[in-house]
């Protein structure tokens, strides 16, 4: 195991976290947390995550070898940076460049531009067979400034933001407006910790924001939605990313017409314009659980959001599943959603 640190967003202060946590599990890298930090985790697990947490995380940043961590005070810094050695981490002939990025206003006393100037003197003091090129450089020494803590290291992975802008809801060719954020799909699939080529079930389907996610990481995907209009439009996104599902249904969630998936993530309804068929969502919501825990393989997983008023953990624990992890979500005055992980064991 090698020292890790991850820069996370600061849009919710757990799920960023449980992400990464979810990922590792699912993927079976065994790992050691450290510390959490604001919008930092810290933890000891092999390179290998690193690839994994890039290619599947939607709340991580950047992902880096930790190389050191003290105190944010300059002195403190610049001692660190001229104690390290630097073989490990860069080649002769190599450029590099340093970047420091600060978060929720850590040490407003510190000039980043001049700290990273700074920490790349020292850099080259200890290796001069390297230059700076602060324009696509072989190697990136990344810093964070946060809760009055540096930490540093070498930038191995980066999630960029882009990808999941051009996968929001108004640049889909079917639009509705109930549909997830890509990111928060995106997030909602990880934690139900599905492997590559599980078979991932979204009986909400909808427009298809959860089904896209899981199948954009390498997952198959199955889903079904009670109104038809929305099975079509969910299967034209799913087909216009590139997701090509295993089948996508139109079928009560009380009712699947599935026998077996490895994991389950929905997004019941529960807005004012949504189709109940006359059930109440608390009765919408035990019947797909009863559903569900009969379908999953024990060690399944279900991920789930639900209005915070609703009592999703005891519905769940009713129906046979274990509560492995909440999160609560504000989406507006009127509705903060809970986000849930409901294991069959």
């Amino acid at each position: 195991m090698i020292p890790l640190f991850f820069l996370v967003s600061g849009e919710h202060p757990t799920l960023p976290y449980a992400e990464i946590r979810a990922i590792l599990e699912s993927e079976n890298i065994p790992y050691n947390e450290l510390e959490i930090l604001p919008q930092i985790l810290r933890l000891n697990s092999s390179v290998f995550c690193v690839q994994k947490i890039s290619s599947r995380s939607s709340l991580t940043r950047v992902c880096c070898l930790e190389i050191f961590k003290c105190k944010a005070d300059k002195q403190s810094i610049l001692k660190h940076a001229s104690d390290t050695e630097y073989d490990q981490f860069i080649s002769s002939g190599q450029t590099f460049a340093v970047r420091i990025r600060r978060v929720q206003r850590s040490s407003p006393h510190l000039d980043i531009e001049k700290l990273e100037g700074e920490i790349g003197r020292k850099i080259l003091n200890k290796k001069r067979e390297i230059k700076v090129r602060l324009a696509s450089p072989d190697k990136t020494f990344f810093g964070t400034l946060t809760d009055e803590n540096f930490v540093f290291g070498l930038k191995l992975g980066e999630v960029s933001p882009k990808p999941f802008t051009k996968r929001r809801p108004k640049n889909r060719p079917f639009f509705h407006p109930s549909a997830l954020p890509p990111k928060l799909a995106r997030c909602m699939v990880n934690l139900a910790r599905p492997k590559n080529d599980s078979v991932v079930l979204d009986p909400f389907c909808g427009s298809g924001s959860i089904l896209i996610e899981a199948g954009l990481i390498g997952c198959r995907v199955l889903g079904s939605d009670v109104r038809d209009l929305m099975a079509r439009g969910g299967l034209m996104n799913l087909r216009f990313f590139g997701v090509e599902a295993l089948g996508v249904s139109v079928a009560e969630a009380g009712e699947l017409p599935f026998r077996r998936v490895d994991r389950i993530v929905a997004d019941p309804p529960y807005g004012r314009s949504t189709t109940t068929l006359g059930f109440t969502i608390r009765e919408i919501v035990s019947r797909f659980l009863s559903e569900a825990i009969d379908i999953l393989p024990e060690g399944g997983y279900v991920s789930m959001a639900s209005p915070r008023n609703l009592g999703i953990s005891e519905i769940g624990e009713n129906e046979g599943f274990k509560v492995i992890e909440k999160h609560l979500v504000y989406v507006h005055r009127s509705l903060t959603r809970e986000l849930i992980v409901l294991k069959k064991v």
